[in-house]
């Protein structure tokens, strides 16, 4: 059998095992006897108050409010980049980028080491061991979650809606004022609707990010019951109701994937909207006037509070001995010091932990192999897609690649569960396996890797594999001697930022983390829950520091490989 028919059924089947198998699997675990008996309860009983629609309230509660506030922040740091002559416009943007390098429960522990009150006993934070009196909905709850959660998405709104004011043309702009429109009017009648529908996207996105957030909800309301569909989902499962657990995952999945489909649609109703003519070329700035160190010094102050205040705090609250006196008193036992002594329990730091250094090794294992496997099979599909444009298989393939993205971390994690918590026939449980770990989060970012690839392809001539293919080069040759070499720099950047999502992420490994597989993400989150907030703290900037290096490597191969950029 010839390559050209091989490789796209191999590719099927091994999209096919990696998506659409859990995802049929967790459906036909909920139709069984046990599955109905779990809808029922989750829907139609005296229990389905707190299984499903108070927490359901509190989901689409977090999600609206955290769209419009990423669309306020994300919006008006896009207006200032793009638009006007706000000083050094390059160095904003990049601060407005760096929220979403961090993760969510990075924001969340900061919150905690400044406003935790003494409610649930323990430590306090910072505020109340000074005297302040902190009232439980600043220090839990809904409102500090929803502000943590947009801290850490408004980033996301600001690349999708700085890259579509980027497309206003200034002809267009230049054409209402030598037509007498103020600047009002240009506003809502030429670069509104323009940016309309990147408006959409990013509340969209932000939406489905919300809604699949489990360490913000979990770290800032849990310890107060309340619930969201992410934190219920992980109690079920974590208590062994796995069928409720199934349910919950499937209405999650719904939920998302529902107003991500709506985003679309309403997008794809204003593809009316042309402004890339290849007329004009330039952005328009307005001047800000008087106006501009002040909305400078805004924007800095936003950036700084939502991307290095929470840093600085961690750290921070890793050497102080109580959050009370964050920046006395400093020991730095929580991070080299020996066990068997008085502070923490006898604990010992988390450089002298052995369960810490193989957590750190699983990490950057799971992190580098998850990278490189989907950045080569993203590829892979990728080029399939593309040589095959406009075809059947193209079009199965395109679609079911992409399906990953409307599903929530958690709940994908969920699916995993459905299908490999088994023996299936003579293959054993995958459960509490570095294998499951691998699949989980290969299938999980298979999307961003198939991106990734049509952009690195997009850089490279078919003319050149043409004349290859001509000669006789079969797939795997070209693929070796031709595509790999001239996209290694791409498939890296993207591999890199591949990597810092793995790093970073809870919500996919919180089910599938075992003793025998532990990650940074959930060493943080189990030390966290348990009240030793400086060993969180340490190791969630031992991630952060990981996430931000990674980052920049990234943004550099991008840089070297899309020259034009900065022409």
């Amino acid at each position: 059998m010839r390559s050209e028919t091989l490789v796209p059924i191999i590719l099927i089947l091994v999209v096919g095992i990696l998506v659409i198998a859990p995802l049929v699997k967790i459906v036909l675990s909920t139709l069984t006897v046990e599955g109905l008996d779990a809808w029922q309860a989750v829907l139609a009983s005296k229990m389905s108050e707190n299984l499903w629609w108070r927490p359901l309230w509190n989901t689409i509660l977090l999600g609206i409010g955290v769209a419009a506030g990423c669309i306020l922040m994300g919006g008006f740091l896009a207006w200032l980049v793009v638009l006007t002559d706000v000083p050094a416009p390059k160095t904003l943007g990049l601060l407005a980028t760096l929220p979403f390098m961090i993760p969510s429960f990075a924001a969340a522990l900061a919150w905690g080491a400044l406003f935790r009150n003494s409610r649930l006993g323990g430590s306090v934070g910072f505020f109340e061991a000074n005297g302040y009196i902190v009232p439980d909905w600043l220090a839990w709850g809904l409102l500090p979650t929803l502000i943590v959660l947009i801290a850490h998405y408004y980033s996301l709104a600001f690349t999708v809606i700085s890259a579509a004011l980027s497309s206003v043309g200034a002809d267009l702009v230049e054409a209402a004022q030598v037509a007498g429109a103020k600047r009002s009017r240009i506003f809502f009648g030429i670069i509104l609707p323009v940016v309309t529908p990147a408006l959409i996207a990013a509340a969209s996105l932000t939406f489905a990010g919300a809604v699949s957030n489990f360490a913000a909800p979990a770290l800032l309301g849990l310890p107060v019951r309340m619930q969201t569909l992410s934190t219920r989902l992980f109690g079920m499962i974590e208590t062994g109701q796995t069928e409720r657990g199934f349910v919950i995952a499937l209405l999650l999945i719904i939920v998302s994937a529902s107003f991500l489909w709506l985003g679309e649609r309403l997008v794809a109703g204003r593809k009316s909207y042309v402004t890339v003519t290849g007329k004009g070329g330039r952005t328009k700035r307005f001047p800000l006037g008087k106006w501009r160190w002040p909305l400078f010094t805004v924007a800095v102050l936003m950036c700084a509070l939502t991307t290095f205040l929470p840093a600085v705090i961690l750290t921070a609250s890793s050497f102080a001995l109580q959050n009370g006196s964050l920046f006395s008193n400093w020991t730095t036992h929580f991070w080299i010091g020996e066990g068997g002594t008085d502070m923490a329990q006898g604990q010992a730091g988390i450089f002298r932990n052995p369960v810490l250094i193989e957590a750190l090794w699983m990490t950057l294992k799971l992190a580098v192999t998850v990278a490189f496997t989907t950045m080569a099979l993203g590829l892979a599909l990728a080029h399939t897609i593309a040589r095959n444009k406009g075809s059947v298989l193209a079009t199965v393939l395109g679609q079911v690649s992409f399906t990953p993205i409307l599903i929530p971390s958690i709940a994908f994690a969920a699916a995993y569960i459905a299908l490999f918590g088994a023996p299936i026939g003579p293959l054993p449980s995958l459960y509490g396996t570095f294998l499951l770990l691998v699949l989980a989060a290969s299938a999980h970012l298979l999307p961003y890797a198939v991106q990734s690839g049509r952009s690195v392809l997009g850089q490279i001539s078919a003319d050149i594999e043409e004349s290859a293919r001509l000669t006789g080069a079969g797939f795997f040759r070209r693929m070796g001697a031709i595509i790999m070499p001239l996209a290694i720099r791409g498939l890296l950047a993207g591999a890199l930022l591949v990597f810092v999502k793995i790093v970073r992420d809870l919500s996919l490994v919180v089910l599938l983390f075992t003793s025998t597989s532990p990650v940074l993400s959930m060493l943080a989150y189990r030390y966290a829950a348990e009240g030793f907030m400086q060993f969180a703290n340490a190791i969630t900037m031992v991630i952060l520091v990981l996430c931000v290096v990674a980052t920049l490597l990234a943004h550099r191969l991008q840089n070297r490989v899309q020259k034009w950029k900065s022409a």
